[in-house]
């Protein structure tokens, strides 16, 4: 209002955008904890459970199935934090120690998340972030849809992500037995190398085929999906599966920061083992087919779905214009798979209730950060409608940083990325706030806009491995509230890894 001159009518404008975008993200978040939490009152994630357990007694192995395959899989289902309040649960009742089940809960959100809860960081946060009124300009003066663009992120930041990312078993499996074994040893998780490579590619292999093919919604869901079957398949039946078994020492030694009461009550976890595990597993294979379904261009259920738009345009007399299609959000679909699992699973309408009311607590905690951060980055992207005839915020910024850091900028589009995702504990949040930053530094750079907002997207979902949100998040679920600093301390190794080879190929780009 001050500084930037903008119009009361223009700030409150880009606040009520910022609102419907709000709208869309908590719809997506509701959606995505509604069925996690059905699932677990229905028995569904004991079967899960209790299917992992039956695969391998060696935590090495353990680890590349249950934390970096079945956790891409429902970061790419769910996101906003929840493999790791997932995952780690299910690590500490399958023997894991509290704070190694954390770590390892934390690394799972680095490569799956960019395409998280269905690509919500990308078709809201680059989307939505980028969408400057200079933005549209351009994209109209060079013939390129907003989808076409939006794809041409996907695959490089798919690309990067496939490159870097299939490492990361590797470190999750060393920095375990460094951190919790016996011998506090490096090697021992080297030691599998074959296996984690393998597991990492059975992810990274068909995550960048899917975002190549399909966009944006599916990588890191078909990612986990069909990496979790293969290496489930071949770990069966001895495939690169090490002759030693590894595991902790026993429980009787452990340091007392290494555990928690829920350690202490593992054993005591009820196993709803009635239900089979493809009936645990069929709600999230009918929400993918469901989102597949709405999203395949050459099928007419997305524009039936899309047909009901709610619509403000010229908000409060100003060029800008906000909607929405609630039908054809993910959170919407994910609803109705709840319906469907509900008489699937038999649920009581007791046990539906207990879940409904749960999400609705995440929510409210999400949806207070959220209705203030949204409308503000809304104010921020649209400052370029002013009366003092300065560029947009976003151009002010790109202007400085082009001059003063120059060309090696793709050094630090990641690290950019990831302070943003620390700061709100959230990658689409942080693609909100610095996307159209990103996209002028590179038009000032003339470098490629895709490539440069791609390690924007890429360097914020490995800022996830430190948000300060996630890790406290993560702790709570296992009981280990008051510890987070050492688990930050351990998963900065990760981040520090993944943001400088994402620098690097950047430069290379």
């Amino acid at each position: 209002l001050y500084f930037w001159d903008m119009s009361l009518a223009n700030v409150a404008a880009s606040s009520v955008e910022g609102l419907f975008t709000t709208f869309d993200l908590l719809l997506i978040i509701f959606g995505a904890i509604f069925l996690l939490n059905t699932l677990e009152k229905s028995g569904g994630v004991s079967a899960i459970r209790r299917s992992f357990n039956s695969i391998s007694d060696d935590r090495r192995i353990q680890v590349v199935i249950l934390a970096w395959l079945f956790g891409s899989f429902i970061e790419g289902a769910s996101g906003f934090g929840t493999p790791a309040a997932v995952a780690a649960p299910l690590m500490v009742a399958m023997g894991f120690p509290a704070a190694g089940a954390v770590m390892l809960g934390m690394m799972i959100q680095s490569t799956p998340v960019t395409f998280g809860a269905v690509g919500t960081p990308v078709l809201v946060g680059v989307q939505e972030g980028v969408a400057s009124p200079e933005f549209l300009a351009m994209l109209t003066a060079s013939g390129v849809s907003m989808g076409q663009y939006v794809n041409a992120v996907t695959v490089r930041a798919a690309v990067i992500h496939g490159i870097t990312g299939t490492l990361m078993p590797t470190l999750m499996v060393v920095m375990m037995t460094r951190f919790f074994g016996s011998n506090r040893s490096w090697t021992e998780g080297l030691s599998i190398l074959p296996f984690t490579l393998f597991g990492g590619i059975a992810f990274t292999v068909p995550y960048v085929m899917t975002a190549w093919i399909l966009g944006p919604e599916f990588p890191s869901l078909v990612g986990g999906l069909v990496g979790l079957a293969i290496v489930s398949f071949t770990t069966r039946r001895g495939f690169l599966v090490p002759e030693d078994t590894w595991d902790f020492p026993d429980r009787k030694n452990w340091p007392s920061d290494w555990s928690s009461d829920l350690d202490k009550k593992s054993n005591a976890v009820e196993e709803r083992a009635h239900m089979s595990s493809p009936k645990a597993w069929a709600p999230y294979l009918i929400l993918a087919f469901f989102l597949i379904l709405s999203r395949l261009p050459s099928l007419p259920v997305g524009t039936a779905l899309r047909s009901l738009r709610f619509e403000w345009t010229e908000i409060l007399g100003t060029s800008i214009t906000a909607g929405t299609t609630p039908l054809y959000l993910p959170g919407t679909i994910m609803i109705v798979v709840v319906v469907i699992t509900a008489f699937m699973h038999r649920m009581d309408f007791s046990g539906l209730k207990s879940a409904f009311v749960d999400s609705s607590k995440v929510l409210a905690g999400a949806g207070f950060v959220l209705v203030f951060t949204v409308p503000m980055v809304k104010v921020y992207i649209n400052s370029g409608i002013n009366d003092s005839g300065f560029a947009s915020m976003p151009l002010a910024m790109a202007d400085w940083v082009a001059t003063t850091v120059g060309g090696i900028w793709p050094l630090f589009a990641g690290p950019t990325g990831a302070l943003g995702a620390f700061i709100a504990g959230s990658n689409t949040v942080s693609n909100l706030m610095f996307a159209a930053f990103q996209h002028e530094v590179a038009v000032r750079l003339a470098v490629s806009s895709a490539m440069i907002v791609a390690l924007q997207a890429v360097g914020a979902a490995a800022g996830n491995m430190i948000a300060i949100h996630n890790v406290v998040a993560a702790s709570a679920t296992v009981g280990l509230l008051g510890k987070e600093g050492s688990t930050l301390r351990k998963t900065i190794l990760p981040t520090i890894y993944y943001l400088l080879v994402v620098g690097l190929l950047g430069m290379l780009a």
